[in-house]
């Protein structure tokens, strides 16, 4: 993909008087010309929507969607949460949050259903079923998804390792062993997190079978993986949502488990027993 503001700085010198306001207000305030439209954009500057949708033009591309996406490209590891906040505040305005934030969710739920690499989920499967020890691992907010995949792995198989850790050190102290007959999970989203591109890296270099659950191929770990599981993102948003994501690793769950049917069902009997037996759940209508 086209770096727009490398683009921009290549061609300022050659630019109208108007398409070099354009220009300024992109290279100063990318992450807001990212997701405002070419008319608010216009009216910035003080030149026609025509004249900003021309200039997209200029750079060679269809039009000013296309100029966005190019800088929401290069921006999903530069925006800060302050950046994400304020996009998502004007974005926003006075409409119904509640609305606009579960429509969205739904958006990337479809866009994730129709763009997923079957052969890559079905591979994903496999090389997990198949695997001596299962490594899954994802920090900050993703951490919330590798405990939750982690928590059902852990009732399917007895070979989970949940990576834990605050420091790239503790990550290699963890994976340590990794090797050929394992596999590695990892989960990572905008803004990428730096040990978990070190650790696939380093999983891969052991050939271990590397599974990448992210954003999209410009990820930092997909050159480290093997099967690749897409969820969309929004990076316009200082809550990263984890829907998508989510959906994803509970389709994995399912299908190992009808891969495991018999065993699966073994399992489930004899943990509702145990639940039952230990009082581990509210039972209902209880006075307690």
């Amino acid at each position: 993909m086209k770096n727009v503001l490398k683009q921009i700085e290549q061609f300022y010198s050659s630019f109208s008087k108007g398409q070099k306001k354009i220009a300024d207000y992109i290279i100063n305030q990318y992450d807001k010309a990212a997701y405002i439209t070419a008319a608010k954009l216009g009216k910035e500057v003080d030149v026609s929507e025509s004249t900003v949708v021309r200039f997209a033009v200029t750079l060679g591309y269809e039009g000013f969607p296309e100029l966005q996406s190019a800088l929401r490209e290069i921006i999903k590891t530069k925006l800060t949460a302050l950046q994400r906040f304020e996009i998502l505040s004007d974005k926003m305005n006075n409409e119904d949050v509640l609305t606009k934030i579960m429509s969205g969710d739904i958006s990337k739920l479809k866009v994730t259903m129709e763009n997923l690499n079957r052969d890559d989920f079905d591979g994903s499967v496999d090389a997990i079923l198949k695997a001596k020890t299962i490594y899954i691992l994802g920090v900050r907010s993703a951490s919330s998804l590798a405990s939750f995949m982690g928590f059902y792995f852990n009732l399917l198989f007895d070979n989970v390792k949940i990576v834990q850790t605050t420091s790239i050190s503790e990550v290699f102290e963890q994976i340590l062993r990794v090797g050929e007959n394992d596999v590695v999970i990892g989960i990572t989203f905008p803004r990428y997190s730096r040990r978990t591109v070190k650790a696939l890296e380093y999983a891969k270099s052991r050939n271990a079978a590397v599974v990448a659950i992210t954003d999209t191929s410009k990820s930092p770990i997909v050159p480290y993986s093997d099967y690749k599981l897409y969820a969309k993102n929004d990076t316009a948003s200082f809550v990263d949502s984890l829907v998508a994501p989510m959906s994803i690793i509970n389709a994995l769950i399912a299908a190992l488990g009808m891969q495991k049917k018999e065993e699966t069902s073994t399992i489930f009997n004899k943990l509702e027993k145990i639940w039952e037996q230990y009082d581990v759940y509210n039972k209902e209508h209880s006075d307690e």
